[in-house]
């Protein structure tokens, strides 16, 4: 059997507001949020006494989600530094194509965004850099050119 889709992808973070405005900033929409708990979830997490408030965001083509989630039994754990660099082991970012960069950039400063390394071009085909948010999520734009 053949993977269908990617259905989302899961970042625990601290502050659930927060990264939420920031990624509606960024053009996701909001699907939803709500309380999560029970012996269900327990069993799929693989972790005791859940209670955790979940978020479902959804990219324009409603072709993506990212999902958040703000673990309020067990508390969340910190498995790295912070601001872990690009070679770190694990998941660094999230890529989006975005069709304005330099603006979206802009959006995404007053949620308190800063470029990692500079906003570059490659060849005559893209535009491209990443962006640490908060809880210093790193998410990758890409402005196709031409």
């Amino acid at each position: 059997m053949a993977i269908q889709r990617m259905d989302n992808v899961l970042i625990v973070v601290d502050d659930l507001d927060a990264v939420i405005a920031f990624f509606v900033e960024l053009g996701m929409e909001l699907e939803g949020k709500a309380p999560l708990e029970g012996r269900w979830a327990e069993r799929v997490i693989g972790l005791d006494d859940v209670r955790q408030d979940i978020a479902m965001l959804r990219t324009p083509d409603g072709h993506g989600r990212v999902e958040l989630a703000k673990f309020h039994r067990p508390k969340a754990i910190v498995a790295e530094p912070k601001d872990a660099p690009a070679n770190t082991l694990g998941m660094r970012r999230i890529m989006f194509a975005v069709d304005d960069i330099e603006n979206v950039i802009a959006r995404l400063r007053t949620h308190g965004a800063e470029l990692v390394g500079e906003l570059e071009q490659y060849e005559d085909i893209y535009r491209l850099c990443y962006v640490r948010g908060p809880e210093g999520i790193i998410v990758g734009l890409a402005e196709q050119l031409g």
